[in-house]
């Protein structure tokens, strides 16, 4: 009768609140006590000393997120491209988990999960006595549980770990006082939601998400009967009961037994009901996903490449981390959803018209980027090259100054956009564009003309192509027709090298290295640098395109014109949100004005010439380097050809208002390669800019104003 009347006493809530005072101080004794005479624990052990211990532990339970998975999808924020993780798990509230699910984790981990106020004081009593019979039992309740994980995530050293970790009595008694302080500060439905995303399930999935996804190949709030018992009983020793693991699969159905009668008795489902179940199919389907930018769901569609431009330009923000460790630790952890700004339909058109135009075992790299003027998002991104870390099966470097395989086949290597140690490749005469961009806004009108030679003797001294008996540059064309009388769209046109080294002349070569940094030109070779501030009032040769580049930014400078001279910078993403799904400042468009919206329209009158079309003004007279574009595209565009001396690369940058596509052609690995083809990056480029506009409307360029197209 006592008994009964203390059952019920301790059941009730004004029993709990008052063993919440002072019972685990009692219980507290118990364990201390235990520690040192366990034949007595139950006797003797509850002593003012216990309580008295247990009222000097911290109350204080600071909760840190574990970490979560960052996801990467393409811009239509369907296509996963990629997980980034260094612990596989995403936290889902609770109404996404099925309840079956729920009532299986309390039966399995916590029969009295609703009943205790974070201690389980029946079951501490119960472990302890048969502990000290010889059988091992555990009483840490799901509270307790959750408080010993988040205490291990929330170490700052390896010794904050092992004392968050170890089994000791010390421990557990921590585990009690901060089980006790949570449950008043969070609901019963709270906590089992947090242990539900924080617990191990094996298999690398950790929390019920990635469980779900792991093991059955669904979300959470799918699952059902037989899969929720099995994934229930994994927690408790997740390396022992793998079912994905033909050698562990009976000890992960045995312990499925025990949670289906822990279920039975909990009156959460029928002995039918467990039967039916146990009959039921068991499909695993181990779908344990792979992690980083060399593992994407389509390698066939290449955007291993832009993952990795979107993973480097995350280490470039501040607003993720004060240096590139805490950026790359909480892309990992942080739990981000990614929209990118890959879309599908244009990388699939890039990558089909790349791979069609040149060998993937080429030497040569043929590598595509197309820019959105306007926002500076990178829309796709190719090259004919395997994103991949195994590097056995390439061919040997063609370069005999280098020893071991080329980058092709496979390679990491950033061809496409840089870094990394990837300076890029000479863009030639593309560079011509930002001489001219540089007289106009000196006031020098389009029809400016230019008597040009075959060969010139310009100002600029050089070590390199000297005339003769002088330390001159004198730089030539390409033809000896490239002479006489030509004015911007025709210099432009045919790119003449004599007309455009005299405008550099006049404009300055220090302006036109300006206007090139400002339309977001890198100068990541430390030559080019050293030019670029140290001598950039002499660098002539800088107009012929002679300092290195990468697509990406290439698309993002003539993508400047495009919008009416504001430059926005090329960028990877759309949106990133965190996983409270709040918006992050960084993902945003970054745009400003680098040159004015006339100077930018008489910029792109002179670039239609190069591709074929007649211009607003009409003024090109069939100078033309790529006159196939305009026909292949089939809508206003303007660009330009560009070709290094010797043929060790080729370049092309075309245009619409809507898309700016640039694409290069070069060795990676050996540099002075005089191979570059440009039939491969002509027709590929046009190509691929005719796709990217497949259901875009037309739209006409705005002329110049009469000023800077005949001056006054």
């Amino acid at each position: 009768m006592r008994e009964r009347k203390l059952r019920k006493f301790l059941s009730d809530r004004r029993g709990r609140k008052i063993l919440s005072l002072i019972g685990c101080g009692v219980i507290a004794g118990v364990v201390v006590a235990a520690a040192a005479l366990p034949a007595a624990a139950m006797a003797g052990a509850l002593t003012a000393a216990g309580m008295a211990t247990f009222d000097r532990l911290p109350a204080d339970f600071a909760s840190v997120p574990a970490p979560q998975s960052s996801f990467i999808y393409a811009a239509d924020g369907k296509t996963l491209l990629a997980m980034l993780y260094d612990e596989n798990r995403r936290d889902v509230p609770l109404s996404e988990v099925a309840p079956v699910m729920q009532q299986a984790i309390v039966a399995s981990e916590d029969t009295r999960f609703y009943q205790h106020n974070g201690v389980d004081y029946k079951g501490l009593l119960r472990a302890m006595v048969a502990n000290n019979g010889g059988e091992s039992q555990g009483a840490s309740t799901l509270t307790m549980q959750y408080v010993r994980q988040s205490a291990i995530y929330a170490a700052k050293t390896p010794e904050d770990v092992v004392a968050a970790s170890e089994k000791t009595k010390a421990r557990k008694l921590r585990e009690m006082k901060l089980a006790m302080a949570l449950e008043e500060k969070l609901n019963k439905q709270q906590i089992l939601e947090r242990y539900l995303n924080i617990a191990p399930f094996g298999h690398g999935a950790w929390g019920i998400y990635a469980a779900s996804h792991v093991y059955f190949g669904k979300d959470p709030k799918d699952l059902t009967l037989p899969e929720a018992a099995l994934l229930a009983g994994l927690v408790q020793a997740p390396s022992v009961y793998d079912p994905a693991d033909p050698d562990k699969r009976d000890a992960a159905l045995k312990r499925r037994e025990h949670v289906f009668s822990q279920m039975v008795r909990a009156r959460n489902i029928t002995a039918q009901q467990a039967d039916e179940a146990r009959k039921a199919p068991l499909k695993i389907v181990d779908q344990r996903p792979a992690q980083g930018c060399v593992s994407v769901p389509y390698p066939a569609l290449g955007a291993g490449f832009f993952c990795d431009y979107l993973y480097r330009w995350w280490l470039e923000q501040p607003a993720f981390g004060v240096d590139q460790f805490e950026r790359a630790n909480r892309l990992r952890s942080g739990g981000y959803t990614i929209i990118s700004s890959l879309d599908m339909g244009i990388q699939q058109a890039m990558k089909r018209n790349v791979d069609s135009k040149i060998a993937l075992t080429d030497r040569r790299a043929l590598m595509l980027s197309a820019v959105e003027p306007g926002t500076g998002r990178v829309l796709a991104m190719a090259t004919n090259r395997n994103f991949s870390v195994d590097t056995s099966g390439n061919l040997p470097n063609p370069d005999k100054m280098k020893k071991g395989p080329g980058s092709f086949p496979n390679t990491t290597n950033p061809l496409i956009a840089g870094g990394g140690g990837v300076s890029g490749y000479q863009a030639g005469s593309t560079f011509k564009m930002f001489t001219m961009l540089a007289a106009l806004e000196q006031g020098m009108p389009l029809n400016t003309t230019i008597d040009a030679p075959v060969t010139y003797k310009s100002k600029y001294i050089t070590q390199g192509t000297n005339c003769p008996g002088t330390n001159f540059w004198c730089p030539s064309n390409a033809s000896k027709t490239e002479q006489g009388k030509f004015d911007m769209w025709t210099g432009f046109g045919k790119s003449v090298n004599t007309y455009f080294v005299p405008l550099e002349e006049r404009a300055g070569a220090d302006h036109v290295v300006n206007m090139a940094t400002r339309l977001g030109i890198k100068f990541r070779a430390e030559q080019d640098r050293k030019f670029a501030t140290d001598g950039a009032d002499q660098w002539g040769a800088f107009t012929l395109g002679v300092s290195a580049t990468t697509p990406v930014d290439l698309a993002g400078a003539y993508a400047t014109l495009a919008n009416d001279g504001v430059h926005c910078e090329p960028i990877p993403v759309v949106e990133i949100r965190d996983p409270a799904g709040n918006k992050i400042e960084a993902g945003k468009p970054k745009c400003s004005t680098a040159v004015s919206p006339d100077v930018a329209r008489a910029g792109i009158d002179a670039a239609r010439c190069p591709v074929g079309d007649k211009g607003g003004l009409n003024l090109c007279r069939g100078a033309s380097t790529a006159a196939g574009v305009s026909a292949i595209v089939g809508k206003p565009v303007f660009g330009k050809t560009g070709t290094t001396d010797t043929n060790e690369s080729a370049t092309l940058v075309a245009s619409t208002r809507q898309v700016t596509v640039a694409g290069m052609e070069a060795d990676p690995d050996w540099p002075a390669d005089p191979s570059a083809d440009h039939n491969h990056v002509d027709v590929s480029v046009a190509e691929s800019l005719r796709d990217a506009m497949a259901g875009k409307a037309a739209i006409e360029f705005p002329p110049p104003s009469s000023r800077l197209a005949f001056g006054k």
